[in-house]
């Protein structure tokens, strides 16, 4: 790694964390829109999870085009229009994606809908190829993981309020009722948000953002040299499936709930916004959390923030749901859970193989209760996995990009592919709720935490044997 680079580079790193918002913005926004489409369109709960399908498996194709463009070129194609022409680019593609909403919602097509949706996800499946190893290489290697964690929380913040914008902009305070009045007002809040895509891609043009980071093209393991193909790295290999699974339990956790609370607790539509908006909010509180290490250095003031950033984190959920008259009574007791958390995060020093474990093996027990009891014990528990979810994303990245060198954004693109497994796994898990019930269904998600447990055991192996270690890494970053 470029020596040079000791510090985060904020000036560059404040522009490119705009992108990671509008991704959680619009990923959480999909929670709102499957039970108004399911709704609106009449469809079955495996038929309403083809929304998670489309947005994701969008990821997919955009790696393939991007995999096939440089294939044809014979180079890779971010490498040649640099990083931050990629971002602007992917935005540019997003906003024509918002554009289809408006027609959409005239027709009242659900195929138009969808088609949107994957639209604005393809612009994200470039704008996460260039972004994730962007975050990691703004500073030292040490603290990578933990900027990617920061970048995540600001990701977040768009997953906490997404769900309560468009929930307003569709059923606003009078709660629609009409089935028209659901699908005509989905437009406007895409139109905005095509408007906003199109701004930060002018920001981002003209900000300092490298074309070429300087660690991405020198960071090179020692032992891998001769490797011609991203694909030839087995911690690149075993952690796209982590990302699969990972991205599937995150999606589906979420995106299955709002039928579990309308069918087995009685739940309306319009309530289970602010349940869904926690979820999302869990995923902040965690990165906030494991994002205090990319801060500072004093260890007894990352002890002290360690505290303080999950409930500032949990400050500005009950915050923005107060803003939006929703009663508060029912998330205090959460206050507890986040105390489960903050003791993950200490058990696992900051070592990105150690945490994957521990908040693996946190989620599982979580699904468990969520399936096991009955009432409001169970929705905090499948909300609670969201905690456990929040720093599993930078943990797997920066495990499998782990000493790849040149070979960084081709393998950035294979880890980006797989977050089709948000669709997928969403799918699979709302078509065998049909057989066995939603509750029992969440089984889907503790498989997915079972594989991620795994990975984290054996890629510290990998990783040893090519001479790359992150206890040591860490220890020269404290």
């Amino acid at each position: 790694m470029n020596s040079e680079i000791s510090t985060t580079k904020w000036g560059q790193f404040i522009p490119l964390v705009t992108v990671f918002f509008f991704w959680g913005f619009v990923a959480a926004s999909n929670d709102i829109l499957i039970p108004v489409f399911k709704k609106a369109f009449d469809l079955s709960q495996g038929e309403s999870q083809l929304v998670s399908l489309a947005f994701y498996i969008a990821y997919t194709v955009g790696s393939l085009i991007y995999m096939g463009i440089s294939i044809l070129m014979k180079q890779d194609i971010i490498n040649k229009i640099g990083y931050k022409n990629g971002l602007v680019l992917g935005l540019i593609i997003s906003a024509l994606g918002t554009l289809l909403f408006y027609p959409a919602a005239n027709t009242g097509s659900f195929a138009l809908m969808l088609s949107g949706l994957f639209i604005v996800a393809l612009g994200f499946s470039l704008q996460q190829t260039v972004a994730n190893p962007l975050a990691i290489a703004l500073g030292p290697i040490s603290t990578g993981s933990q900027r990617l964690t920061l970048a995540g929380g600001v990701n977040n913040f768009g997953t906490t309020i997404g769900p309560l914008i468009v929930s307003f902009a569709i059923f606003g305070s009078s709660i629609g009722k009409t089935t028209n009045m659901s699908i005509e007002s989905v437009k406007i809040p895409y139109l905005v948000l095509g408007l906003a895509f199109l701004l930060v891609a002018i920001l981002l043009k003209f900000s300092s953002l490298p074309d070429k980071p300087e660690a991405i093209v020198e960071e090179e393991g020692s032992l891998n040299k001769s490797r011609s193909s991203a694909l030839k790295y087995p911690q690149l290999v075993l952690g796209m499936i982590g990302i699969f699974v990972y991205v599937g339990v995150e999606v589906s956790t979420a995106s299955n709930l709002p039928a579990y609370m309308e069918h087995n607790l009685g739940f309306e539509i319009s309530d289970i916004a602010p349940y869904i908006s926690l979820y999302w909010a869990s995923l902040m509180i965690g990165r906030w959390t494991g994002a205090v290490e990319a801060f500072t250095n004093d260890i007894s003031l990352r002890k002290i923030l360690r505290f303080i950033a999950p409930y500032l984190a949990f400050g500005v959920f009950l915050a923005v749901n107060a803003i939006a008259n929703h009663d508060l009574t029912p998330f205090y007791v959460y206050a507890l859970i986040i105390l489960v958390l903050i003791a993950a995060d200490i058990a696992s020093k900051g070592n990105p193989a150690r945490m994957l474990l521990i908040f693996s093996l946190c989620g599982i027990v979580a699904i468990g209760i969520g399936m096991s009891v009955d009432g409001m014990v169970s929705v905090y528990a499948f909300t609670s996995v969201g905690l456990f979810c929040s720093t599993l994303w930078p943990c797997i990245f920066t495990l499998a990009v782990s000493g790849l060198g040149k070979n960084t954004s081709q393998g950035s693109s294979f880890l980006i592919m797989m977050i089709m497994g948000g669709g997928i796994v969403s799918w699979l898990q709302g078509y065998i709720s049909e057989s066995i019930g939603i509750q029992a269904s969440y089984i889907v998600g503790v498989l997915c935490f079972a594989y991620l447990a795994f990975y984290a055991w054996r890629v510290k192996g990998i990783l040893r044997s090519q001479g790359i270690s992150f206890d040591e890494k860490i220890a020269g970053g404290h």
